[in-house]
């Protein structure tokens, strides 16, 4: 039996700086090669998907990326896809996420109808009519805010409680389920917030449902670039990113022809084309300050390779949500924090002194992040122990 070709922790460290586009030479010009390169963004906090473009951008600005998202046909597309997450991710691959990810797209409506009936008393009926008025108002308007559309439609501004009786009990309009699901529907989409781009009051409009992929062909599909953007990757962290089950998993992997190599964690694999040895040669130091929730943290179940686990706890929050951290050439050595005056704290997680290069960098980086921010305050969806110590 031949033996499998073993790639070390080293060589996975090595291979980041140009799969994600972290080394200075390997980034991006636009932002759609840098969700092309990651396949997506992560977009549940609205910065992010600004910040870590930045990072992989050669000149990055917030209108560069707002073009993207918002232009008349722009590249870029808010989707809800793996593990019921928000991405910006190139438009051409937007239907096949939506089919690579969703079990059931009516599901939401179904668990919106359900919720508003017990927490209000709305019938289904009535649940079907304001939908229906919802999207007369949008196609009417052209487009329109959560209260702009509240002001059209009475039904709309009616609060239920979430999390009643709890102590975080909140109370929450129901423009959200029932905006969420149109949305998962395909049926509407987000376009351009109120405010700046750190904003989460996206205005909806009215859109064309994606066309229909064959989920196998769209499970292979996404396994691809998935392999692509951040193999080797083992069975188990295809099947955390995307959310599927073990077999849909494993049958992805074997459409992809993706050939198994030998890792830390057991069984990896590799597309046949990438399944080479890196050159030879002392690569580009690099450092990247990336964002909470950036797309490289997030990319793998496994993350030995290239996170301390002692430093889990300073760096996500409970439910596993990562924040701002410093990364030096494949490995996580700190985090990042705005402080409220503007400027950008740091702090190192490494034992010793990572050397006067890496510190150059990290300096340098900083001064590249605040010529990006301009001004702008920024502060996570999620906040994580050192983060807040930091932005303190």
């Amino acid at each position: 039996m031949t033996a499998l070709r073993r790639i070390t922790a080293a060589e996975r460290r090595a291979r980041l700086a140009g799969q994600h586009l972290l080394a200075p030479a390997r980034r991006a010009a636009a932002p759609q090669e840098v969700a092309g390169a990651l396949i997506g963004l992560h977009a549940t906090d609205p910065a992010t998907v600004f910040l870590s473009a930045a990072a992989r951008m050669h000149t990055p600005t917030a209108a560069a990326v707002d073009h993207a998202l918002y232009d008349a046909t722009p590249p870029l597309a808010r989707i809800r896809c793996m593990r019921r997450t928000m991405f910006v991710t190139p438009r051409h691959l937007a239907p096949v996420l939506h089919a690579a990810t969703t079990k059931d797209a009516h599901r939401n409506r179904g668990d919106a109808v359900e919720h508003l009936r017990t927490t209000l008393g709305w019938t289904p009926a009535r649940y079907a009519a304001v939908e229906k008025a919802t999207l007369g108002a949008l196609t009417a308007r052209g487009g329109a805010t959560a209260a702009e559309l509240a002001a059209d439609i009475p039904d709309l501004r009616e609060y239920y409680a979430v999390n009643p009786g709890k102590s975080y009990e909140t109370r929450q309009r129901v423009t959200a389920p029932i905006l969420g699901a149109l949305a998962a529907e395909g049926r509407i989409h987000r376009t351009r917030p109120a405010g700046s781009w750190t904003s989460a009051q996206f205005r909806w409009a009215p859109a064309e449902p994606f066309p229909a992929v064959p989920a196998p062909e769209a499970r292979a599909a996404l396994a691809r670039h998935y392999l692509a953007a951040f193999g080797p990757v083992t069975a188990a962290d295809l099947k955390w990113w995307t959310g599927w089950t073990l077999t849909d998993t494993r049958k992805a992997i074997a459409a992809t022809g993706a050939e198994a190599v030998e890792l830390d964690e057991g069984t990896g694999y590799l597309l046949p084309e990438d399944n080479e040895p890196l050159a030879e040669g002392e690569p580009e130091p690099w450092v990247a300050l990336l964002p909470g929730l950036d797309p490289t943290p997030m990319g793998w179940r496994h993350r030995d390779w290239y996170l301390d686990p002692a430093h889990t706890a300073a760096l996500f929050d409970r439910n596993g949500n990562i924040g701002p951290t410093i990364w030096a050439d494949g490995r996580i050595i700190g985090a990042w924090a705005q402080h409220p005056d503007g400027r950008i704290n740091h702090h190192l997680l490494t034992d010793s002194d990572p050397g006067r290069r890496t510190r150059a960098l990290i300096t340098a980086e900083i001064r590249r992040l605040t010529a990006f921010l301009n001004g702008t305050r920024v502060t996570p969806c999620y906040r994580t122990p050192l983060e807040r110590r930091l932005a303190s």
